[in-house]
């Protein structure tokens, strides 16, 4: 394979986005990913909630609530004035994947090596979000 250049692949670290909505349960259904690649300076998170596995773990969820509460995981990561604009990328993944015990959470950290962070923000997001 000579001419061929290698691929540069870079660690990134994600979490998943879960929705926990009786935390004392601890019942879980997945609503994200928000992928940190730091060589790459990129940070990005996706999400899509789903009505009906929701109100199956809990009837009396606030389905508005909970979609206002993960689409500040994406505005965290945009560009746009908030409480994360003046933190460096890897310092809005840091406060983003922080243990918290709230309906909306992210689950513990991973990582892995990729030639393309937003491929792989949807390779991951198809893989671990929709059903």
């Amino acid at each position: 394979m000579a001419g061929r250049r290698p691929v540069s692949r870079d660690v990134y670290e994600y979490a998943v986005i879960r929705v926990v909505p009786k935390v004392e349960r601890g019942e879980l259904i997945n609503a994200g990913v928000l992928l940190y690649c730091q060589p790459r300076g990129y940070l990005c998170a996706r999400v899509e909630l789903d009505p009906a596995r929701l109100r199956a773990l809990d009837p009396a969820a606030d389905v508005d609530a909970v979609r206002r509460a993960l689409s500040a995981y994406e505005l965290a990561c945009g560009d746009k004035p908030g409480p994360l604009a003046g933190e460096s990328l890897g310092g809005r993944f840091r406060w983003l994947t922080a243990p918290r015990s709230t309906v909306v959470q992210t689950g513990p950290v991973h990582a892995g090596l990729t030639a393309d962070p937003g491929v792989e923000l949807a390779r991951l997001f198809d893989k671990l979000v929709r059903v």
